[in-house]
């Protein structure tokens, strides 16, 4: 989740709907200025018990996020409080229960993107074996209840756990339980953004099957292969899901707004603290009635901090964020924005891709949506078949976009071969979730404390 902070610069008060929409517009840029930006989430845990650490504790997050500056890091505060780290590299930050994320800076291609991820991995491994801490490459804490979890220090995530269960039943596993792995790509107009949205929105319960890799659910199977994308299923209704006006003729920058004036509140940031405005709306801030913060009307921050607590499978801020991927190891980190930037970047993919998926109805992608997190690459499609039957010719999709982009490295290597974890799944047939299910019911007899030694960075 975002990290705020106080930027110093312009933060205009917000007048009139036209500068909601303007700032869709603003993230607009030529092809040849498009960028790579990758986040992803870790456990982190105690090499000597597995216990997840708290924030104070010594050895804890607060002694990681110290250590990192070694590396030249620099320290963001909350108050008195160290929450995130920033550096040539990104952003480092905690999530609730201190799961820890890189955000990454925006890249030029993917060979930078993976060099990136590679130093931020041996960065915090050194810094973790002073402290005795390792790094979970999973979807979904295999063996901690709720409970075992400690909470960040962060305002935002008060606010967020204390609504959470009034709006469904699985936000704090959300919040407390779970990593992904994001990408954030950009577009060069309006049109383009609608049609990279449709393609990716509509695909994205692909990008879910392939990186499952949550099967377990406090030491034990929990029935599904992307248990993480289940939990999206009941956190919120009114700030997830699938997002049907997109496939709309008109859709634009314009209904996103719509959209996420609709979205309830969290919470607004004023003078270095948050301030609850749980459940209220956008809508009355902008006419200056938000109980909140009664007479005081919405700056530029405002609403960008808002758009960053909707929490739909694509998401448009100045870029688009793709959502529906599980954490996992350093080859599906980097996998994951090649898929993505395969389909997207290169015109031809994002057409031959979009004429795979174009023909299917709004239920028919629902469907689609919540058969995955249990079925993975067996969840029907239209037309009596499987996920798996478009799964290899979306991916040599993406391969050939990648190969079209030409972007070689020192060595002369394109891009492809970041997919090629991606390549053994479909040419397997079998998704990181069940080779896990496999080593539990094999090799691990049922000891799933084994998983701390196999998928550790």
């Amino acid at each position: 989740m975002s990290t705020r902070t106080e930027s110093g610069g312009e933060d205009p008060a917000i007048e009139s709907r036209d500068q909601l929409v303007a700032l869709f517009a603003s993230g607009e840029k030529p092809p040849e200025k498009w960028k790579i930006g990758t986040e992803h989430e870790k456990f982190v845990y105690s090499l000597k018990d597995h216990h997840a650490p708290s924030y104070e504790e010594e050895g804890g997050i607060q002694s990681l996020l110290c250590g990192l500056t070694r590396y030249g890091w620099k320290p963001v505060f909350e108050g008195e409080t160290v929450i995130a780290l920033s550096g040539p590299d990104g952003t480092i930050s905690l999530e609730p229960a201190g799961q820890l994320e890189l955000s990454g800076a925006p890249l030029d291609n993917l060979h930078q993107t993976c060099a990136e991820t590679g130093r931020h991995l041996e960065q915090v491994k050194h810094v973790g074996d002073l402290l005795g801490v390792g790094f979970l490459g999973l979807g979904m804490w295999p063996d901690k209840t709720r409970e075992e979890l400690p909470i960040m220090p962060k305002g935002r995530y008060g606010i967020m756990l204390r609504h959470m269960p009034r709006v469904g039943t699985m936000g704090l596993d959300m919040m407390l339980r779970t990593c992904t792995i994001q990408v954030n790509l950009d577009y060069c107009s309006e049109a383009m953004m609608a049609k990279m949205f449709r393609t990716s929105l509509a695909l994205q319960p692909l990008a879910t099957a392939l990186f499952a890799n949550s099967p377990f659910t406090e030491g034990k199977p929990n029935g599904f292969l992307s248990y993480r994308s289940h939990i999206w299923s009941d956190t919120d209704p009114a700030r997830t899901g699938m997002l049907p006006f997109v496939f709309e003729d008109g859709f634009g920058y314009e209904r996103y707004a719509d959209y996420a004036l609709d979205v309830p509140m969290y919470f607004v940031y004023r003078d270095g603290r948050y301030i609850d405005a749980a459940g209220q709306s956008f809508r009355d801030f902008l006419r200056g009635e938000l109980p909140a913060l009664p007479g005081e009307k919405p700056r530029l921050s405002d609403w960008s901090d808002h758009l960053s607590t909707a929490f739909p499978e694509v998401r448009l801020k100045t870029f688009l964020e793709m959502r529906g991927a599980d954490g996992g190891p350093w080859n599906r980190i980097c996998a994951l924005p090649a898929f993505w930037v395969g389909l997207l970047y290169d015109g031809a993919a994002l057409d031959a891709a979009w004429d795979v998926v174009k023909g299917w109805t709004m239920e028919e992608r629902q469907a689609l949506r919540d058969s995955v997190p249990r079925l993975a690459l067996d969840a029907p499609i239209p037309g009596g078949r499987k996920l798996r039957d478009i799964a290899r010719q979306i991916v040599e999709i993406s391969s050939a976009g990648l190969t079209a982009r030409n972007r070689l490295n020192g060595s002369g290597d394109n891009e492809t071969g970041y997919l090629d974890a991606l390549q053994e799944i479909v040419s397997t047939g079998k998704v990181p979730a069940q080779r896990l299910l496999d080593h539990y019911h094999g090799a691990w007899k049922g000891d799933l404390s084994r998983i701390y030694e196999e998928e550790s960075f």
